[in-house]
């Protein structure tokens, strides 16, 4: 069987991330080291991870100092999707916009909307690894950003 397109390579990866709501996503201290946190998220094209979280939290104060964040999505069915990228903090029309897919996917989520404290981030992609460890040879291919 030949080599999948990068089309194809992507919307394997698409499906494997609307599929699922929880990840882990690791963020950077100010000394330096990595601090992990398993959170629900949503997902916006083209590839872009949004979730929320309260200010009090180590990752916001982590994003505010350093952006650069990773996160791995599924790991239950040996496979996974590694994804590094960039935190932004949202607002205005766009944070309306990311709210009502975080809430359209994760409906429990709503509660959060209005809290004192509650903020919305978007990850933006700039390297994405899928690794499907159920074949052999392993599917394993990356994405360009």
């Amino acid at each position: 069987m030949g080599a999948a397109s990068i089309e194809d390579q992507k919307q394997v990866i698409w499906n494997f991330i609307k599929k699922h709501s929880l990840c882990a996503l690791t963020t950077v201290n100010a000394k330096g080291n990595p601090e992990a946190a398993v959170i629900e998220f949503s997902e916006r094209e083209p590839f872009e991870l949004i979730f929320d979280t309260f200010v009090m939290y180590r990752k916001y104060g982590n994003i505010q100092k350093n952006q650069n964040v990773a996160v791995v999505i599924g790991w239950d069915e040996n496979i996974t999707v590694q994804y590094e990228g960039i935190a932004v903090e949202l607002n205005g029309k766009e944070l309306k916009e990311c709210q009502k897919i975080h809430i359209a996917k994760l409906p429990d989520s709503a509660k959060f909307m209005g809290m004192a404290g509650v903020v919305y981030f978007k990850v933006i992609p700039k390297w994405i690894r899928y690794s499907d460890l159920t074949v052999f040879p392993w599917r394993i291919f990356e994405l360009p950003f």
